[in-house]
């Protein structure tokens, strides 16, 4: 009797609450904005300190061995923490997108608390991490605490958790645009207008308190720079190729440089960001510009002018560096290194092509834009994302058929390269040790929303001819604005929308095997 009143609970609040998550979203993205201010404030600090105790460095070398002891401290009790929360660990993007598919579970206060004093501690010692990931997860943890606060049903905290998510993204770089786009491409990975409307009311909110603190600047202070001619797209065809090769080798390093600190048996787990903290030890003595995660450096590369040996340095050393620090497994994100390191590619291949190919000097400092957008498109595999992102962290929108063109490019390369998502293989490897691995509650249901791809299986068919697994029941076909009562002769079309209960348990089996019949196409 009490799964019966169950189901019909969770039957009449998917039918009331579409107003109220709105409402709700709102919400989130206001305390979201505040947490992502409070971070940026307090990495923007630890960066400042770090950088100005490298400078004291090279005036009093006494104070390198103190410094060295203050690295070997930090690195141990960032250790400590991600060893007690592990789900606070690198980025927070692969564990957000776990939580959503229902793969993981976290507890949202311990995650926020860990993420933000681990990033702040990392970025004070100067490791080449950004703050995007860790803003993504902390926005999606205050979206778990305003569900749980006001004891919402699952299906309901998980709208909740995905506009978190999209604000924290939003406040991190001024881009509430970019926040919604990226939870539809990448963490669910399709168009849902609930999630939509919800991620919008939050990034709006988000970005709102972000400028209310931070001014309605852009991200990156882009003088007035004139479209490339046409003529010229040519190169922007081979950067897009470069930067999707260059992209794969990204991914592929990343994944490398995680097995290698893996491997390091002799070292305790807690012990592995050490390494990382003594080498930016080093970084921050020979080459300060590339710490922290180098928003400066794409601003100078617009204000000022370096030869391309010093460029090639750059790239090089900030690469490698991010190898290192991302790899150990310490609280924070590659978004912005990533952009960092696609804007050095970008005005490299620029210097490279104007001394060859007599390349107009003064659109080079539009391949920088270029340079991030292609290289996040092939990274990250979300090329509409990247060209939204970076269109909104530049302020300008004359190059949006330059940036959508090499995003394009760079994606379909990566593509034929056989390269998956960086954030997807993160993932799979982050489930393979996990502990917090989600275990749903006994007799709990869960509304599913599948969203039917044109030429797939489901395209076309009649309910009575889809074999639908036994755990779960369709309750409504949601055709526009219509709801559609499923019955067996009911034909379901592309852009259809059904709705399915289950079992809290059987949920992520459900959804991956509804997912494969409404995605994958038909035999031609």
């Amino acid at each position: 009797m009490s799964n019966i009143n169950n189901t019909k609970n969770i039957l009449s609040k998917w039918n009331n609450f579409r107003l109220k998550i709105i409402i709700e979203g709102i919400i989130v993205g206001f305390f979201s904005g505040l947490l992502i201010v409070s971070y940026r404030y307090a990495l923007e600090k630890s960066l400042s300190f770090a950088r100005y105790i490298y400078t004291i460095q090279l005036k009093n070398v006494f104070i390198i061995p103190v410094w060295i002891i203050f690295l070997i401290m930090g690195g141990w009790i960032v250790g400590i923490i991600i060893k007690h929360e592990p789900m606070a660990s690198g980025s927070g993007i692969p564990q957000v997108e776990g939580i959503v598919s229902g793969k993981l579970t976290m507890n949202w206060w311990k995650v926020i608390l860990s993420k933000f004093v681990g990033g702040a501690i990392c970025i004070g010692a100067g490791l080449s991490l950004g703050r995007e990931g860790p803003s993504v997860q902390m926005g999606a943890a205050v979206g778990q605490g305003v569900g749980r606060i006001l004891k919402r049903i699952k299906v309901e905290e998980k709208f909740l958790i995905t506009s978190g998510a999209s604000a924290g993204l939003a406040a991190a770089f001024n881009a509430p645009l970019a926040g919604v786009i990226f939870v539809l491409e990448e963490v669910h990975k399709n168009f849902s207008p609930i999630v939509m409307t919800t991620a919008l009311a939050a990034s709006i909110t988000a970005d709102f308190v972000s400028k209310h603190f931070f001014g309605l600047k852009p991200v990156f202070n882009f003088k007035d720079l004139k479209p490339i001619p046409l003529d010229s797209y040519f190169y922007i065809i081979i950067l897009g190729i470069i930067l999707g090769i260059l992209g794969v080798a990204f991914n592929k390093c990343i994944f490398k440089s995680q097995e290698i600190y893996a491997k390091q048996k002799w070292l305790p787990k807690e012990a592995r960001p050490i390494i990382a903290f003594l080498i930016s030890g080093v970084v921050g003595l020979s080459l300060p510009e590339v710490l922290g995660g180098g928003h400066e450096i794409v601003n100078s590369l617009v204000n000022c002018s370096f030869s391309l040996k010093v460029l090639l340095i750059l790239l090089i050393v900030k690469f490698f560096f991010t190898m290192t620090s991302f790899g150990c497994g310490v609280p924070g994100g590659i978004f912005l290194p990533l952009l960092v390191i696609g804007a050095l590619i970008g005005i490299a291949y620029g210097d490279i092509i104007k001394i060859l190919f007599a390349f107009d000097q003064n659109y080079i400092n539009n391949l920088i834009i270029l340079g991030m957008a292609g290289y996040f498109a092939a990274i990250v595999k979300s090329p509409i994302t990247g060209c939204v992102l970076i269109t909104e962290m530049t302020g300008s929108f004359s190059h949006l058929l330059s940036v959508s063109l090499v995003c394009l490019i760079a994606y379909i390369t990566a593509d034929i390269m056989k390269s998956k998502p960086i954030y997807e293989v993160l993932l799979d490897k982050f489930l393979s040790t996990s502990t917090n691995k989600f275990k749903g509650e006994e007799g709990a249901k869960v509304i599913i929303e599948i969203a039917v791809y044109m030429g797939s299986i489901l395209d076309g068919k009649k309910i009575k001819e889809v074999q639908l697994p036994s755990e779960c029941l369709l309750v409504s076909v949601k055709r526009g604005q219509d709801e559609i009562i499923p019955r067996g002769n009911t034909s379901i079309c592309a852009g259809d929308y059904l709705i399915v209960l289950s079992n809290e348990n059987n949920a992520d089996y459900v959804r991956e095997h509804l997912c494969s019949l409404a995605e994958k196409c038909i035999d031609l």
